[in-house]
């Protein structure tokens, strides 16, 4: 028992050393954002034909050398390449356009393309439409906890359920910042995978103890 008791009280040192650490690094760092949610420079293309992305990709690694890009198709024909970098010079748009040109046959002309800027995303603005239903699901389970484990105590269980969740998600960001993981498309899958997880462990700890409770009342 004082075992399991002192690896308990490690776990949460653990887990409290990797918070604090995390606010730390929100707090002067910052998130890491995917090039898609962080300020950057856009060029969209009109080639007029299709064209395969690894062509494209081909001519960025030549022409904007070790920048991380974003390639897209646009528009209904797939006829129109969107190229996203953290910055993009009037001489790189110049030698994107020369060399499409030159793979595609066509005739572009660079004064024609603009270099637009795209503003950064912020980390609230990406999981904000999550929010209000994360919300909802949030009361709904702690009522039907606070029901299901009254035995136990609905009070203590409610709070025992949001502090878990709560310090779930936390130690997720947390781990995020520390190991600067980009915020962005998957970020929403991770908080969801997180918060599933959180509940089934806390309910199989409930039950449990639901079931101790009902032992003990029997040999009352």
């Amino acid at each position: 028992m004082k075992k399991m008791s002192n690896k308990i009280k490690a776990i949460s040192l653990l887990i409290a050393i990797i918070i604090i650490a995390g606010i730390i690094i929100i707090s002067t760092l910052g998130f890491n954002f995917e090039l898609g949610y962080q300020a950057s420079k856009k060029v969209e293309i009109y080639i007029g034909k299709e064209f395969e992305v690894s062509d494209i990709k081909q001519i960025t690694n030549e022409v904007m050398q070790n920048q991380a890009v974003m390639i897209q198709k646009v528009e209904a024909f797939e006829d129109t390449v969107s190229i996203i970098s953290k910055d993009i010079t009037e001489e790189q748009k110049s030698n994107l356009v020369t060399k499409i040109n030159e793979k595609y046959q066509v005739e572009l002309s660079a004064e024609e393309i603009d270099i637009t800027s795209i503003p950064h995303t912020r980390g609230r603005d990406i999981i904000k439409p999550y929010i209000v239903p994360f919300i909802i699901a949030t009361v709904i389970i702690l009522c039907y906890m606070a029901v299901r484990y009254y035995k136990l105590n609905s009070i203590k269980i409610i709070i025992k359920a949001m502090l878990i969740l709560i310090i779930s998600e936390a130690l997720l960001f947390s781990l995020i910042a520390i190991t600067r993981l980009p915020i962005g498309r998957l970020t929403a899958s991770m908080m969801l995978t997180v918060y599933i997880l959180a509940l089934l462990g806390i309910t199989n700890k409930f039950e449990k103890d639901l079931e101790l409770n009902k032992a003990q009342e029997e040999k009352e």
